[in-house]
């Protein structure tokens, strides 16, 4: 089993920054792929942006370069770096990790991010 805390959510203006954060443990070492995911009220849940052991990053288009994922293995931490926040990306953000083994999804509880105009 894995969990996932996350942390760092807020409320920021329009062009402002924010840094999620979240920490992974139980059976870190058999993570695959890290990533965040959202959803906004009324919305289904989306992907923001993946990390994967050997496959690099991927993001969704809507991020258009203002988002950086990292994740530090030793740690079993990821971040999400987002810069450039636009009211568009208010939503609950939720750490996701997939887990190798397992072969199934793991997910925090979520962190609420309000961009005010």
């Amino acid at each position: 089993q894995v969990q996932l805390v996350e942390s760092g959510g807020g409320l920021v203006q329009s062009g402002g920054s924010l840094r999620l954060s979240c920490a992974a443990s139980g059976s870190g070492a058999s993570i695959h792929t890290m990533g965040w995911y959202r959803r906004a009220p009324g919305d289904q849940r989306e992907m923001v942006a993946v990390v994967s052991n050997g496959l690099g990053t991927k993001y969704a288009e809507f991020v258009q370069g203002r988002f950086t994922i990292t994740r530090d293995i030793s740690k079993n931490t990821v971040t999400l770096q987002m810069n450039k926040l636009k009211p568009a990306d208010t939503a609950t953000y939720y750490c996701n990790a997939f887990h190798s083994t397992l072969l199934r999804d793991f997910w925090g509880q979520g962190t609420q991010v309000t961009v005010s105009s």
